[in-house]
């Protein structure tokens, strides 16, 4: 996919923003209609929330509102509005989506980016003053239905991501091109270590699931190929099924690489669509694009794919219940520009999901912070080469765009908005597994 490139020119520089494409861009190079007493309620709810928190903010011309007493003046991060109309006129029209866009559209910037996201993440609740909330279906936007996960739309959704480009993932991600969690011997991590860290999730996710010589694996999304290669080296047989062409031709490439293309297969298809009976399946984050609506799909998949006496192992993003609910039928600035379709569980949904076809999970491990410094190393390696961005035919707000996306994600994290767990799961009533 070639996205269409514009002068990223710095407001600092010109005092002006850079434009943005409009045809690639429509909600960002042009504002939102908007009353100007919705704005000025929009200001008034954003203000008096912002009021309260650790953090700074500044108007473009060096203007500085001071925060009430009792709030620290001169720590935390700063937002700077370069124009703060637009800024407000975005959120009263579209919410959080209008917060994101307002970055891409270069409206506000921060002095630490991710300081600002995890101060904003910690003090979700207070955004938005509690008699309010009820009345949130007046200015939520709801989920388009086109974006439902589908086994159609779940190719198209799948695709919008992940077909961008192999040469645009692989200018963040280590060697192994593992795009989930590592998991690291120490924190905070470095990059050095990121690739070895990566081996180490997919071990502990293949020692869970039992993988060893003759295991009969499937593996449902098969991202680059990485945890396919590790399973065949430790002598699986393994079916790997993506509905990514982009990453189904690299991966074939790094299987062919590795020595073990005699005992991996890589097919194009969706998990509802697969056949047979496996000792192990292994899911690693892809349960967050199936979206709420077809998790019993999903674990009836697991539970039909598994042979008696196997385990199924699952690496899931989750997030507490009640803001899962709130956000389900939430169409986000995520959901609209990164991941269509998806919905990230609650520990609560995957237990209830799971034990709903039978089975039963046995062990669960949660490991956000390292979730945390993986986007970190991600986000610092992305931005640090913008050229090369530049180069694949990617423009700057697309450049914004991806860094907002990696910066949100590492601030749910370190705020503890998010987690990342390592789950096993095995058939109730097989052996008296389920009670372990």
């Amino acid at each position: 996919m070639t996205l269409s490139t514009s002068p990223d020119i710095p407001v600092a520089a010109t005092g002006r923003r850079a434009p943005v494409d409009p045809k690639r861009w429509p909600d960002v190079a042009l504002l939102p209609r908007a009353s100007a007493l919705r704005t000025a309620i929009a200001r008034g709810l954003v203000e008096r929330a912002l009021v309260r928190m650790p953090l700074r903010v500044r108007h473009g011309d060096g203007h500085r509102r001071i925060p009430r007493p009792g709030v620290p003046q001169d720590d935390g991060p700063t937002l700077t509005l370069h124009d703060p109309a637009a800024f407000h006129r975005r959120i009263g029209v579209d919410g959080l989506i209008g917060f994101g866009e307002s970055y891409m559209a270069r409206e506000w910037d921060s002095d630490d980016l991710v300081a600002l996201l995890t101060v904003l993440a910690t003090h979700v609740d207070d955004l938005v003053p509690a008699p309010l909330r009820r009345l949130r279906g007046l200015w939520a936007h709801r989920r388009p239905h086109g974006d439902r996960s589908t086994i159609e739309g779940a190719r198209d959704n799948i695709q919008r991501h992940y077909d961008l480009s192999n040469e645009l993932f692989a200018l963040f991600l280590d060697t192994s091109l593992s795009y989930s969690s590592a998991l690291f011997d120490t924190l905070p991590a470095t990059w050095d270590a990121l690739t070895a860290a990566q081996h180490h999730k997919i071990d502990r996710m293949l020692d869970l699931a039992g993988v060893g010589p003759g295991t009969r694996l499937l593996e449902i999304g098969t991202g680059w190929g990485e945890l396919a290669i590790r399973a065949a080296q430790r002598g699986a047989d393994v079916l790997t099924v993506t509905l990514s062409e982009e990453q189904r031709g690299l991966a074939l490439r790094r299987i062919s690489d590795a020595g073990v293309a005699g005992q991996v297969t890589v097919q194009l298809r969706d998990y509802r669509e697969v056949e047979g009976r496996y000792d192990a399946v292994v899911s690693v984050e892809m349960i967050e694009a199936v979206g709420a609506e077809f998790w019993p799909a999903y674990f009836t998949a697991l539970r039909r794919l598994l042979a008696p006496g196997g385990s199924v192992a699952v690496q899931a993003i989750t997030m507490p219940h009640e803001r899962m609910l709130a956000t389900a039928r939430t169409h986000t600035w995520i959901s609209k520009y990164v991941f269509p379709g998806g919905l990230i569980p609650s520990p609560d949904a995957i237990a209830r999901e799971s034990a709903a076809v039978g089975l039963a999970i046995t062990h669960d491990t949660g490991f956000g912070d390292h979730y945390a410094e993986t986007l970190r190393l991600w986000r610092e390696r992305f931005v640090d080469d913008p050229d090369s961005v530049d180069a694949l035919g990617f423009d700057g707000t697309f450049r914004r765009m991806w860094e907002l996306y990696l910066a949100y994600s590492e601030a749910g994290f370190r705020a503890r908005y998010l987690d990342v767990r390592q789950l096993r799961l095995v058939a109730t009533g097989q052996d008296g597994e389920a009670s372990r």
